[in-house]
Order: C-alpha cells, then sequence, then structure tokens
C-alpha cells in the first residue's frame, strides 16, 4: 500500500512525458495486483486496462487516486466503477474483435473505452446529458472513433443498431430489462447488476440460447440505481 501511495504522490509532483510514463506504471501494476492477481486472465481485457487512460476519464481533483481499486465519484451521484469490476465485466462477455456491444450507462466513459479497445463498434447510452456531453468530448480526445454515444433511457437499448453480440449495464435494476434481452444475438452475452439499492445486488450473467436467457450469478456488488425517464 505505501508503495502505491508513493507513486501517486510522486506522479503529482511530475509533468510532461515523465507524468505520462508514471501514469503507464501505475496501469501496469493496476493491471498486475488488483486484476490478474484476481484471476481475470482474457488477454484481450487485460491489454485494453492497460492501453487507456484511466485518469482522463475522472474529474481532475480524482486524478490522483485514478487507479486504486476503488469507485470515483464523477458528479451526479455517478460512479467510475473500480478497475477490477470493468475488467470482470468486460471478460466475461468474452468480446471478439467484430463484436459490436452495446453500453448502458455511459457515466465516465471508461467501460465503453475499454471495450472500444477489443471490438469494433460500441454504443453507449447515457440519462444524463452532463455525463454523456463529457464523455463524448473525451472519447474524440482520445480518437475512440468507434464509439457511438446516446442520451436517452437505456431500459429501451439501442433497437435501430440491434442485435448485439454483447451488452453491459453499468447500473443496477430491480430486473434484468426484456428489451436488452431482445436486443441480444442468439448465443450472445449480457452482463448486469440487478437488484435494488439498499440491498443485495448481484451481477449477473445472461446467455441467450434458443431464444431465451439463461441467467447465472457471479458475484455480490453494489452498483447505483438504474435511472429511468
Amino acid at each position: 500500500m505505501f508503495y502505491y501511495i508513493s507513486l501517486i504522490l510522486l506522479f503529482i509532483f511530475i509533468a510532461g512525458d515523465s507524468a505520462q510514463d508514471t501514469f503507464y506504471k501505475l496501469r501496469e501494476d493496476m493491471v498486475k495486483y488488483q486484476i490478474e492477481d484476481r484471476n481475470v486472465n482474457h488477454k484481450p481485457t487485460l491489454e485494453a486496462m492497460r492501453n487507456v487512460p484511466r485518469h482522463e476519464f475522472v474529474p481532475n481533483n480524482m486524478r490522483a487516486y485514478a487507479y486504486a481499486d476503488r469507485p470515483l465519484s464523477i458528479g451526479n451521484g455517478q460512479t467510475i466503477s473500480q478497475p477490477y469490476i470493468v475488467a470482470f465485466m468486460t471478460s466475461v462477455i468474452e468480446p471478439e474483435p467484430d463484436d459490436k456491444v452495446l453500453e448502458i450507462g455511459t457515466g465516465s466513459g471508461y467501460q465503453a473505452a475499454v471495450l472500444a479497445e477489443i471490438v469494433k463498434e460500441v454504443y453507449t447510452i447515457e440519462i444524463i446529458p452532463e455525463l454523456a456531453e463529457r464523455a463524448s468530448k473525451i472519447f474524440k480526445e482520445l480518437n475512440y472513433n468507434n464509439i457511438h454515444t446516446r442520451i436517452g433511457d437505456g431500459y429501451h437499448g439501442w433497437p435501430d443498431e440491434s442485435p448485439f453480440d454483447a451488452i453491459i449495464v453499468t447500473a443496477a435494476p430491480n430486473e434484468i430489462p426484456e428489451p436488452l434481452i431482445d436486443q441480444l444475438k442468439e448465443g450472445g452475452k449480457l452482463v448486469i447488476p440487478v437488484g435494488p439499492k439498499y440491498s443485495v445486488q448481484y451481477l449477473q450473467l445472461v446467455t441467450k440460447k434458443n431464444g431465451k436467457p439463461k441467467i447465472r450469478n457471479l458475484l455480490p456488488v453494489r452498483f447505483v440505481p438504474f435511472t429511468r425517464d
């Protein structure tokens, strides 16, 4: 822990190329100690987590904590998930280079950027305009040209672009939205936290088999509630 905090303090006082080197070192340590050591071993996910500059997706006053294994506030009552959860959710859908993936809950934009490193197209929906606009600006600055954003109620998905090879939901509804299952390809995977705000939530993996959802609980989690219009 002391070593990790020392690295954080170090990059606060340096600038330019050396700062970028420090951010890279922090990402390497993040992947090794927070993700690989917890048995996430999907190589495209690990490589994406090494490449995406998480510090660009958090508010400036939170950058010192960008690579800590914890959720961080991004304003509007929302958070960026801890790196382990982002990696875990990405790995369980087993994304492929030619995939088209839907994300519900753009938030900071970090999860969409991780997906964009792996798949062909990412479609992401955010109900809070300020977050959607901020994320879109970051995507443009970082040249993520394969991410498509929309402001709206994610419950209904993005039917114009369906079906999707996989869907990731980053907020917790009380039950899985039926339109999202409908928009999943046969054999596709949906990962979603399910449960009320002040009770037990479970991250669930839904696999579409013969047109029907096969649901498996993965692990207990705590996500912000799924917001509706």
